[in-house]
């Protein structure tokens, strides 16, 4: 009975595959790709059914069939990836490349490289991982999206003064001669008439400039820059990813070497010049932190650098690199709250400043017109 039921199963995800056309499977990819919650969902429920000691295949047929709701939905987003997962499967292709398409390059990754002959544990793995760098984004998003709106909001004042305050009373007082803060203000106000554009498109244009940038900016000049935001952001956010990676590739077996050599393929620009250095010093003989240390560039921290040059001389060396880059992760998003908030104080500060600014040079124009009518 048993194995009547497994073959309907097998049967019913080979109809459902059948049914399906190229756009319900190009939507259903887009969900899978763009939802880390849902994919993490689906590999927690895998691993859980495969501790349980169900086989891959079997673990894709139960999910599929409760997806699908006993076969009436095929169509659901849920049902056809693990359908289409399960079809790769029986083609005789691994787990990491049935999920190409449906999965990003590092996930797959994960699951390629090293020993996943405990493809349970590897999922857990990657779950640690996703969920890592997903944690590590919040604070980051805040830390730059906030002091952003802050400063385009000052931007906002100085145009608004400029404009509508700033030239009434220049009419009021023609033959004025302007000192002083008043005439900063008088100035600032025939520029920002003049070049309303370049002042509200500076701050969007800087921005996109470093998004676009900021994963292929490398060499001498980038690593003094990665002291200061938002560029610093980046390199935490970056080294522990790529530190949560590493643990989690080294504690399924894989060499440092080799792992380091699986990670340069789907990294930045900016984290293959750190990975290169590091093999380099790795494939003469350095240990991992010693390595790191030689290339110069302080990634991904020289607190860690120092530790790892201690740990990757001991034979527990995979749990220690494990519990650093866990312990990293906690503090770097401490860390960044922590930086989050002094940008976010620098830039309330700031508009504070403006606005003070802005309403003393307005009394000076006001105490300067008086000054002038008397004369």
């Amino acid at each position: 009975m048993a194995n009547e039921a497994e073959r309907k199963r097998k049967q019913s995800i080979q109809k459902a595959m059948h049914q399906l056309n190229i756009v319900e499977e190009y939507y259903a990819k887009i969900i899978m790709l763009m939802s880390n919650k849902t994919r993490l969902k689906l590999y927690r429920k895998i691993a859980s059914l495969m501790k349980n000691r169900f086989s891959l295949m079997d673990a894709l047929d139960m999910l599929h069939d409760g997806a699908s709701n006993g076969g009436k939905n095929p169509s659901e987003p849920l049902a056809i990836a693990l359908a289409a997962w399960a079809r790769a499967l029986n083609n005789g292709a691994p787990f990491s490349d049935a999920l190409k398409g449906w999965a990003p390059d590092r996930e797959r990754l994960m699951l390629s490289v090293g020993d996943v002959s405990d493809l349970e544990n590897a999922l857990l793995n990657l779950i640690k991982v996703t969920e890592g760098s997903t944690k590590m984004l919040r604070p980051i998003i805040g830390a730059i999206t906030y002091p952003s709106f802050l400063l385009m909001m000052s931007v906002l004042i100085i145009y608004a003064i400029g404009v509508y305050m700033v030239p009434p009373m220049i009419d009021a007082a023609p033959n004025v001669r302007w000192h002083g803060m008043a005439a900063d203000l008088v100035d600032l106000s025939a520029w920002i008439k003049d070049n309303w554009l370049v002042a509200f498109a500076s701050l969007p244009i800087t921005m996109a400039i470093i998004y676009v940038t900021i994963g292929i900016w490398t060499g001498t000049v980038r690593a003094i820059f990665d002291n200061m935001p938002p560029w610093s952001l980046y390199k935490i956010f970056t080294g522990i990813s790529w530190l949560l990676a590493l643990s989690a590739l080294v504690k399924g077996g894989t060499p440092v070497s080799t792992a380091l050599r699986a990670l340069r393929r789907d990294a930045s620009k900016y984290l293959k010049e750190r990975i290169d250095k590091t093999l380099v010093f790795v494939n003469n003989g350095d240990n991992l932190g010693q390595a790191l240390a030689k290339t110069g560039l302080n990634f991904p921290d020289k607190e860690i650098i120092a530790d790892l040059k201690i740990y990757s001389e001991l034979d527990n060396f995979e749990e220690a690199l494990d519990n650093l880059a866990n312990e990293w992760l906690e503090e770097s998003v401490y860390m960044i709250e922590e930086r989050a908030g002094i940008l976010n104080m620098v830039a309330l500060l700031s508009i504070g400043a403006v606005i003070a600014w802005a309403v003393m040079g307005t009394f000076e124009m006001q105490d300067q017109i008086t000054s002038g009518m008397g004369g």
